[in-house]
């Protein structure tokens, strides 16, 4: 039987049947992880935006003629208009910025204005190198820091062992505030000229990558791992840890199964802040170790006044960092679906 609807027509079987995939759509959208994902996205593009226009802006921001700059006073005035004419630069910004878009996106980032070879290749080929070193030392800091953050949270709860805590707060308190240039210097004259165990430039064997990858990484180490014991000390002195210990499950299982998932959520929070920081700072430490990266190629294109290669180094890095800060908000999402319900 037909039953009547509020406007007075009459709903039946095919009705119904009819308002299921628009109702299946609603709930597609109003679902707490299709509104994350469209709410995360929004945000990269707007952040992405940002980037690219900025980074289009800073040659037509930098006082004087960029082009003359990168060629050098002796140029003649006819080779600086022939290379800004060849560059674009003549044109209105508006079709600049329009033509630096398209570009963009069919992968084109332009040519180096000093050799003249196209800032796509120049960065494809020092890519790499940079992604290890920053790769091996986000590692390595993780690798220290989670098991000295557990043992010092461990030895240290309930007011324990107060010399322990002192020791590890102030070491790694002084650890952190060491920049990593100062430290690589220091790691080159030790281990690389008064004991020669390691290489102090260039990117060779494994051996190469020990003094650098140590550089970046322990500063970001004694950060999380303070963290972590800060962490792992608030989760110690929770119900179900209290009730774990009275079961009597083994430490390892106790606080390795049960304690440290629980504490990872700030510290995965902190280490993707720490991975984008690392990013950047390969930039002094490359310098130090004449590392084959990025972070060389831009300190030598800012001091040859190449801004085409700047521009696109500066996109490379800018980039990376919102990639790594999408994948923390995916990860934390993952670890705790509630916060997201909570969100939307």
């Amino acid at each position: 039987m037909k039953a009547q609807t509020a406007d007075g027509l009459l709903a039946g079987p095919g009705t119904r049947q009819a308002g299921t995939p628009h109702r299946l759509a609603r709930g597609l959208v109003e679902h707490p992880w299709v509104r994350f994902a469209a709410r995360r996205l929004s945000r990269l593009v707007a952040s992405l935006w940002v980037l690219v226009t900025t980074a289009f802006l800073m040659i037509h921001l930098i006082p004087g003629d960029p082009v003359r700059g990168a060629l050098g006073m002796t140029a003649s005035q006819q080779v600086v208009n022939a290379r800004r004419e060849q560059l674009g630069l003549n044109d209105p910004l508006m079709t600049q910025y329009v033509r630096f878009l398209r570009d963009l996106a069919g992968g084109d980032l332009g040519a180096s204005v000093t050799s003249g070879l196209p800032v796509s290749q120049v960065i494809g080929d020092r890519l790499p190198a940079t992604v290890a070193l920053a790769v091996a030392s986000f590692l390595l800091a993780v690798l220290l820091s989670v098991p000295f953050g557990l043992g010092a949270a461990v030895l240290t709860r309930g007011g324990r062992r107060h010399r322990t805590e002192l020791a590890f707060t102030t070491t790694s308190v002084l650890v952190a505030t060491v920049p990593e240039f100062l430290l690589a210097v220091g790691l080159v004259w030790v281990f690389g000229v008064q004991l020669g165990w390691f290489p102090v430039a260039g990117r060779g064997g494994g051996a190469s990558y020990v003094l650098p990858v140590v550089s970046l990484a322990a500063g970001p180490a004694a950060v999380l791992a303070r963290i972590v014991r800060i962490e792992m000390l608030s989760v110690l002195h929770t119900d179900y840890i209290r009730t774990a210990r009275a079961k009597r499950l083994p430490p390892r299982r106790l606080y390795l199964r049960h304690a440290l998932p629980n504490a990872v959520t700030a510290t995965l929070t902190i280490g993707g802040l720490l991975l984008s920081s690392l990013v950047a700072g390969t930039v002094l430490v490359e310098n130090v170790f004449a590392w084959p990266g990025l972070g060389s190629t831009i300190v030598q294109s800012i001091l040859t006044k190449d801004y085409p290669a700047v521009q696109g180094v500066v996109l490379v890095y800018g980039t990376g960092v919102l990639l790594v800060n999408l994948a923390v908000d995916v990860a934390l999402a993952l670890l705790d679906p509630r916060s997201t319900i909570r969100e939307s």
